[in-house]
């Protein structure tokens, strides 16, 4: 009678649920991959294992940075840019074209409007104190540099202070953001998100600045968390100097305690590893961390029978457009276009956090009433 030898490790099962991983992320480690499959099937495999069943599979690792195909001007597509299309109108009750229009207000005047009780009616109406503080954040002037049409920037500066701490826009932005979910015909609550953080300079108003040794920048970090159309789910303002997978936690946690559906988090190569792991066994949600295709230090994962299988296109440029990563580089470029988020002037981050709510609510209001 024949021997019977070791059972296989990984059964049919397990060896397609490795490929469908690879195949969804090319660039993933042989931890991430040993993870994933874990989570997936429940079965534990060394990645000796894991390797080889891939390997009789035709799909193997390369290190050469081959995974990127630079396609030819005459393969570029159209270019975009800023064009008629993308100015409007002033409206006739826009003093300036910061201002809100009365449809954009409507969608948020009971935030700001007096609830009532007991004291003094409200000097100046809610309404142009929020526009003040629109124009502030658009044109990046400070306080006392307020034109003579809005009121006081004494009383103009009180008030966006008060609201700043009763996170009057915050809840305006999770407002705003849910009515274009559901415009979009997704569901109010999200269930994947991205993460990444931008080092911006600081003023010489002071405040808690660091140096970025990475990006060689003297002042301060955002760390935002978006969902996958881009819109801020938290925001969070360090020094330059905090790294990435340090700063990661506390948006993290704001993130989960506000939207605990989050099932998914896409991040880059620098919150890779023990950063990862920690906020997968912490949120209990599964972070990927998406890299370049031509990553020499990870490599990636091809097939012989099917060598165009994971390869990425570029433009004539060489630039490639990295899968959920660019949805949060492209909400920081919306950011900065707000002229006060260029760069830090304010001592407090909490100041900071709320500009930048206060600027994505801005942009979701000309959205939803365009």
């Amino acid at each position: 009678m024949a021997k019977q030898g070791r059972p296989p490790k990984l059964s049919d099962e397990d060896i397609a649920a490795v490929k469908a991983i690879v195949e969804a992320n090319p660039t993933a480690t042989m931890d991430e991959i040993r993870v994933e499959l874990e989570r997936r099937t429940g079965t534990w495999a060394h990645g000796q294992t894991i390797e080889k069943a891939l390997s009789s599979s035709g799909i193997e690792r390369r290190m050469d940075g081959s995974g990127v195909r630079v396609e030819t001007n005459e393969e570029a597509g159209p270019r975009y840019g800023y064009a008629e299309a993308h100015r409007r109108e002033q409206q006739p009750e826009q003093a300036y074209p910061s201002c809100l229009t009365d449809a954009e207000w409507q969608l948020v005047s009971d935030l700001f409007e007096s609830r009532g009780g007991r004291g003094k009616p409200p000097k100046y109406p809610r309404r142009l104190l929020l526009d003040a503080c629109c124009y502030v954040v658009r044109t990046g002037c400070s306080w006392r540099m307020l034109p003579k049409s809005f009121p006081p920037w004494q009383n103009v500066y009180r008030t966006f202070r008060r609201w700043s701490a009763q996170g009057r826009f915050e809840q305006m932005h999770d407002r705003l953001r849910a009515q274009w979910r559901e415009r979009e015909q997704r569901a109010a609550e999200p269930s994947a998100a991205v993460l990444d953080s931008q080092s911006t300079r600081g003023s010489p108003q002071g405040g808690d600045n660091g140096y970025d040794a990475g990006k060689k920048v003297k002042g301060r970090k955002r760390h935002l968390v978006v969902d996958t159309l881009g819109l801020l789910l938290a925001v969070s303002v360090t020094a330059a100097s905090v790294q990435d997978r340090d700063g990661a936690h506390p948006v993290m946690a704001a993130t989960m305690a506000k939207y605990p559906g989050v099932e998914t988090l896409f991040v880059d190569s620098g919150y890779a590893g023990r950063c990862a792991q920690t906020a997968s066994q912490c949120h209990d949600i599964q972070v990927q961390v998406v890299r370049h295709p031509a990553n020499r230090n990870v490599g990636r994962w091809t097939s012989d029978a099917q060598p165009d299988l994971f390869t990425v296109q570029a433009d004539a440029k060489g630039f490639v457009v990295l899968a959920k990563r660019w949805v949060v580089e492209r909400t920081h470029a919306w950011i900065e276009r707000a002229r006060r988020l260029v760069m830090h002037h304010d001592r407090l981050a909490g100041i900071s956090e709320a500009w930048v709510w206060l600027s994505e609510s801005r942009r979701l209001m000309q959205r939803l009433t365009a």
